[in-house]
């Protein structure tokens, strides 16, 4: 047994003293900070770290198999442990072959085999004509299916402009269908090194007609709903209305749209971009509304890195990139946390919020019953922070660590990282996850 004493835990939505008894796997029980348990190795904080569960990031392009070059479930995992994240869950695009059915679910279990330092579950995939093959993704344990409601960017993954029969589908077997949600007939083409022609040429209203879209066709079906990478602040009237109305709908948004802005985004660096856009000021002013009034769930990371070629940088003049031509995605796994807690406590909101935006959320979307919390029963999957410390980006975990934050000076160091009750060294433990049906 190990007994792991802290001065400040995140345990029971607040922050206090705590000792977390853990017996192998599990954390057994949640006591007070000075008790004595015979028998049990003790780790004790310092005075400055606090406790936090493992997080949970539910949004994760690993790519592999098939684009390994962009990333790879080894150096995503580790990067991700590096950050504080004990469990993610991978995206059906961006490999090769997308997870759009059982065989290609199994050749993405192969893959990650035998090379994760996290515990990793997988996302299926919903195009046009696989809605028979949903099924059968469900049962095989996938934590529910992904759409683009726009171009996803890769042919293989082509979009579901009309959502109405997948979502029907869904329906029958309690499923859960998550969306990129733009119109791409309200998207126009913009190249060059102009930041702002980029934003301009993906406006809120192809993503808000989208959402609309989305919600219309859950009302019709009954179907559980989620929105990934929320950026349009002017959305959230309109999805905090079809919750009280009874829909089933939950809302992400990421690191990147609560603390990146337009207005300081360089012409031509194309680290920044990503689909949607990065937007105005006064637009993540409102999404922080968003947060604090719960109308979004959850922050998770939309960690799509890629090659350096594919972000159109010219290594001898790096700000004369072409966003039409980049690649669009950010990378951020291991970031995250300090990323959001550096713009959080500058705002006025706590460790607890971030938790449960990061942790708890997340592991709630998907039916992750044992993560995301600091409780007896739940796995030990624990992450040390010391908060108040700073640190500035540089090297990264990520096989190709293009981000906008490098050189950024950023609040909170996770000090350590434990998985089910080991702390994460350089052997891979971690498991390949399925979906746990309700019992």
């Amino acid at each position: 047994m190990i007994l792991v004493r802290a001065d400040r835990a995140i345990v029971d939505g607040a922050q206090r003293p705590a000792a977390v008894l853990v017996d192998g796997e599990t954390i057994t029980a949640v006591l007070d900070r000075d008790v004595v348990v015979d028998g049990a190795q003790e780790v004790v904080l310092a005075a400055d770290e606090v406790l936090l569960p493992g997080l949970v990031d539910t949004h994760v392009h690993v790519n592999e198999p098939g684009r390994t070059e962009w990333e790879g479930f080894a150096t995503a995992t580790r990067a991700a442990a590096a950050g504080g994240v004990t469990t993610i869950i991978d995206m059906p695009l961006n490999s090769l072959p997308p997870t759009i059915d059982v065989p290609s679910l199994e050749i993405k279990r192969r893959a990650a085999d035998g090379q994760c330092h996290v515990d990793v579950g997988f996302w299926g995939g919903a195009v046009p004509g696989n809605e028979d093959r949903m099924r059968s993704l469900h049962d095989a344990g996938v934590f529910g299916v992904k759409c683009f409601l726009i171009d996803s960017g890769v042919p293989e993954f082509p979009p579901l402009l009309d959502p109405r029969a997948a979502l029907a589908e869904i329906a029958r077997f309690g499923g859960l269908m998550i969306a990129h949600a733009e119109n791409g007939a309200l998207v126009t083409d913009a190249k060059g090194p102009r930041y702002a022609d980029f934003v301009a040429s993906r406006p809120t209203a192809a993503e808000d007609s989208a959402i609309a879209l989305l919600l219309a066709a859950a009302r019709e079906t009954g179907a559980r709903v989620h929105v990934v990478h929320l950026s349009s602040a002017a959305a959230l009237p309109m999805l905090a209305a079809a919750r009280a109305e009874g829909v089933a709908v939950s809302v992400e948004t990421c690191p990147h749209y609560l603390t990146l802005t337009a207005e300081e985004v360089p012409d031509g660096d194309t680290r920044f971009k990503c689909c949607p856009p990065v937007r105005g000021a006064g637009n993540q002013d409102a999404l922080w509304q968003g947060l604090a009034d719960g109308t979004i769930d959850m922050v998770v990371s939309d960690h799509s890195p890629c090659t350096p070629e594919l972000k159109r940088l010219d290594p001898a003049d790096p700000l004369c990139g072409d966003f039409g031509e980049a690649w669009g995605g950010i990378a951020s796994l291991q970031l995250g946390l300090p990323v959001i807690w550096t713009a959080a406590r500058r705002r006025g909101h706590s460790l607890v919020e971030v938790v449960r935006w990061m942790a708890q959320a997340p592991a709630d979307l998907v039916g992750l019953r044992r993560k995301g919390r600091i409780a007896a029963g739940h796995d030990a999957d624990l992450t040390v922070l010391a908060p108040e410390q700073t640190f500035t980006v540089g090297a990264l975990h990520h096989r190709n660590p293009l981000t906008p934050y490098s050189g950024r000076e950023l609040h909170g160091v996770v000090r350590s990282t434990w998985l089910r009750g080991r702390e994460v060294r350089e052997e891979p433990r971690g498991a390949l996850l399925a979906r746990e049906d309700e019992v």
